[in-house]
């Protein structure tokens, strides 16, 4: 099959085959919405102030409630009978399938900022391009996230600006941790073989369409913040793919921790 925009596809329209990997697919940008709306939360009566701390709050609310539109719909792709439940906190490590970046420690405020502005970047103009899919499901998650992303991608943006044209304290807080996380950034952009194989199903975005508005909004802001954009080359990468790094297994142990406790419980 090869969707074009135009077409409206739902589950009855995929062979077995399409459905596997748009599975994989939604599970992977459920895990990535999960584990940083998780990440974010743990701030949660840790913020710099009331203000910045209920910002916070909202964004991983956000996050989360973009995280269960997803893993609904990956529980019915599959037809195997879990839940969203079970997708969510009843999964090994290996199993999860977000970018590396999402998973990084929270650090101090400006390891924070920087760690959202990089996703958000990202998530605002996929979600934009995520419109206009054949799949009506994907399509209408992404209408509602979309506009929730302007936001934050509007206050990650205010605050790179604030923190690297303020005070030196602030501004090497923010080059050390573009230092440590721009690396990570690359992933969000790097397609699987599964998201290879959709793309040219025309069901979701081709990311390289997504670079050139992402690297202006970067210039833009940067320039703003009187930041040098980071010429780091090499990226890491395998979130996507299972790899992770050591602290997803933290995440995922208090994650979890009440639903092997006593199970059965829903979200």
């Amino acid at each position: 099959m090869q969707a074009t925009p135009s077409e409206t596809l739902s589950l009855a329209n995929y062979t077995p085959e399409v459905r596997q990997q748009l599975f994989r697919y939604v599970l992977q940008l459920a895990d990535t919405s999960l584990i940083l709306g998780h990440r974010l939360s743990e701030w949660c009566g840790h913020g710099p102030v009331l203000e910045q701390d209920l910002a916070m709050a909202n964004i991983a609310l956000d996050l989360l409630g973009e995280t269960r539109s997803l893993y609904q719909y990956a529980a019915e792709l599959e037809g195997q009978d879990r839940t969203e439940d079970d997708l969510a906190f009843l999964r090994l490590a290996t199993e999860y399938q977000n970018p590396l970046l999402v998973e990084q420690p929270n650090g101090d405020f400006a390891a924070t900022v920087v760690r959202q502005f990089l996703f958000d970047n990202f998530h605002y103009h996929f979600l934009q391009q995520l419109q206009t899919s054949p799949d009506e499901r994907l399509a209408a998650i992404a209408e509602k996230a979309w506009k929730e992303a302007a936001y934050h991608l509007k206050w990650s943006s205010e605050w790179i600006i604030r923190l690297g044209d303020g005070t030196e304290e602030s501004r090497q807080r923010v080059e050390k941790a573009l230092g440590n996380l721009w690396r990570y950034s690359g992933e969000l952009t790097a397609s699987t073989a599964t998201e290879q194989a959709l793309q040219r199903l025309g069901l979701i975005p081709d990311y390289a369409t997504l670079l050139p508005a992402m690297q202006a909004h970067v210039a833009k802001v940067f320039e703003e913040a009187t930041l040098p954009v980071p010429q780091e080359a090499y990226m890491q990468k395998g979130g996507k793919e299972g790899r992770h790094t050591e602290h997803l297994g933290y995440i995922l142990a208090e994650l979890q921790y009440m639903q092997r406790t006593y199970p059965g419980l829903k979200w």
